[in-house]
């Protein structure tokens, strides 16, 4: 049995040779063709006819542009900017490659820095789809509380003023591994809805001494005045202590509806996005794991509120049986806060002295340092 190569050579010397021919001489060379291949007769007469198929060769296409360098500074930035998706990327990429060169982190030539600001949204998805990764899901602690529940009003009839910042949606993140039993630590997560602007506090237990300790303490660090906040319906938020802290100090408190998690879509998008993502879900329980959590979340905070742009949606739109959301362009919670005309100029100085001062790497290095430590005492 001729191989296809074989069989293309000797094609290739007799169709000359068939041309030429009589009609005799071709119905001899169709006879001896066809014994030698075993092709149909048909399909002998055809090839031997139109001769060998001229080798296309590498089949021509766009020439690759991004690669390289290119890809390994995306890369990087992206890393430090905590994998976040091409949409907050994107719009972000100008600011994180000047603030890196600024503290010599990254050093790209003109060519590669040309070509790393102009990638679109689909290009960045497209270089950086090989890092994707997934992660697990973690479990729910939240116990429901009677208490108090008629004199906290529900947020769907309690219209906040969402364009302003210091209404904050408040959540709890358990650190209790694969058991709820005993006591362990939790986070206390706090996401402005105008801004981004996320606070995450270390608690040694969940209880109501715990979270208004920890709410007083990000009442402290924010650069806004705390205006309200929007809980679950746990006993560790729906409890008279909170209840009359926030009436002492005009706080607006409100809650969500049981068992409707999109009602706290900000904090619980934040729970995963910061917490979960940083830390993970093993157990912790002692002093010392609370100390190195609180000193991570130090970190975090700065990376989180000064580096990692968030979109914030503008509306929705229904086609048909679709509803189509409108996002803003990304911004950083930083960025945020500077276009908002309420806040005076002496916290807004502090804030842009502040961010002239922070490197995102030192940061990212320092949290890496600070979990891996975390991780390596909890085993």
């Amino acid at each position: 049995m001729m191989s296809q190569q074989s069989k293309k050579e000797l094609l290739g010397a007799i169709h000359p040779r068939y041309l030429k021919a009589s009609k005799a001489e071709k119905s001899k060379i169709i006879d001896e063709f066809v014994a030698a291949t075993g092709y149909h007769r048909k399909y002998a007469i055809r090839v031997l006819k139109h001769g060998p198929r001229r080798s296309k060769g590498k089949r021509k296409g766009r020439t690759a542009i991004y690669g390289g360098e290119v890809v390994k500074a995306l890369e990087m930035v992206w890393e430090i900017c905590g994998q976040i998706c091409s949409r907050r990327l994107h719009p972000h990429l100008p600011e994180m490659v000047k603030v890196l060169e600024r503290h010599h982190e990254l050093h790209l030539d003109g060519e590669t820095k040309r070509l790393l600001l102009q990638m679109s949204r689909a290009t960045i998805d497209r270089c950086l789809q090989p890092a994707r990764y997934k992660q697990p899901r973690g479990r729910s602690t939240t116990k429901p509380g009677g208490l108090l529940k008629a004199a906290i009003p529900l947020r769907t009839y309690t219209p906040w003023d969402e364009q302003r910042p210091g209404f904050m949606e408040i959540d709890l993140v358990a650190h209790c591994g694969e058991s709820v039993a005993g006591q362990f630590l939790n986070t206390l997560t706090c996401t402005d809805i105008a801004t981004g602007w996320t606070e995450c506090l270390a608690l040694l237990y969940r209880s109501q001494e715990q979270v208004h300790q920890g709410i007083q303490i990000m009442q402290q660090d924010l650069p806004f005045p705390l205006l309200g906040i929007d809980s679950d319906n746990g006993t560790e938020f729906i409890n008279g202590l909170l209840y009359g802290y926030c009436q002492k100090n005009q706080i607006t408190f409100t809650r969500s509806r049981p068992y409707k998690k999109n009602d706290q879509a900000h904090v619980e998008q934040k729970n995963w996005s910061i917490v979960r993502r940083t830390v993970g879900y093993d157990r912790w329980e002692s002093q010392e794991e609370h100390a190195l959590l609180a000193s991570i979340y130090a970190s975090l905070r700065l990376y989180t509120n000064f580096f990692q742009p968030v979109l914030k949606l503008v509306g929705k739109d229904r086609v048909g049986s679709k509803i189509i959301k409108r996002y803003d362009t990304a911004q950083t919670p930083y960025q945020r806060v500077l276009a908002v005309e309420d806040i005076p100029v002496e916290v807004k100085a502090q804030l842009i002295n502040q961010y002239l001062q922070l490197n995102p790497v030192q940061l990212r290095k320092d949290i890496d340092q600070k979990v891996a430590k975390l991780w390596k005492i909890s085993r």
